[in-house]
């Protein structure tokens, strides 16, 4: 028989932590000293990172990126996440989106709530080793969501290409199944060009014959009387 609340737990534990195609990077912390902090020009915050949260270039840094953190209209900007693997919402600047942390009356952007980080009694306790507010803490991990790895699922049928089959060439054989052969002797041209015959023109003579030639007649010399 299933055990209900250990599946109960199972689920909970998978819903909190981040999916396998996002893409660490880095730590939302206020230690200048970790290598995996933000806030280390030299490290996770170095801003000629090409994945880097602090490159205006990158996906994560963009501002017209959909993935940005600096995108206020951004939908799918990167995730929070303590050391306990909780979810403690968006690293957005998009004051709209119920998950973001600059949404003053969402869950995780009100000062009022306790899973907020801008609430200092809260998940934003300066004194938590977690808390992005903490200088010598490890803060929170920071999630981008890789696109990459979504694919659209086709809907239809015709969305798959079929496979074209391969259509055998014809080849003629005679009554007694035997191929026949093919004549080799090249073939008149329909298409060519002829001078069709004038029924005007006038043959010209041709001798057949010798006698058909006049014979040359040789010239009398004339007499002369006394």
């Amino acid at each position: 028989m299933c055990n209900r609340p250990l599946a109960a737990l199972v689920l909970v534990a998978l819903s909190c932590t981040p999916a396998v195609a996002d893409e660490y990077l880095g730590q939302l912390s206020a230690n200048p000293f970790n290598p995996n902090s933000l806030s280390n020009p030299f490290g996770a915050g170095n801003p000629y990172k090409a994945d880097g949260l602090n490159n205006p270039f990158s996906r994560y840094g963009n501002p017209y990126s959909n993935q940005s953190a600096t995108n206020p209209y951004a939908t799918e900007a990167p995730k929070l996440y303590d050391s306990n693997g909780n979810y403690r919402g968006k690293l957005s600047s998009n004051p709209y989106d119920p998950e973001s942390i600059s949404n003053p009356y969402g869950r995780y952007g009100n000062p009022l709530s306790s899973e907020s980080i801008n609430s200092s009694f809260g998940a934003g306790n300066p004194y938590r080793t977690d808390s992005p507010t903490n200088p010598y803490g490890q803060g929170l991990s920071v999630f981008g969501q890789d696109p990459s790895s979504r694919r659209r699922a086709p809907s239809r049928s015709y969305d798959l290409a079929p496979s074209v089959p391969t259509v055998p060439s014809y080849q003629p054989t005679s009554r007694y199944g035997s191929p026949l052969e093919r004549s080799t002797a090249p073939r008149a041209n329909p298409y060519e060009h002829r001078t069709p015959p004038n029924p005007y023109a006038v043959p010209s003579p041709r001798p057949s014959r010798s006698y058909d030639f006049a014979p040359s007649v040789p010239t009398i010399p004339s007499y002369a009387s006394p």
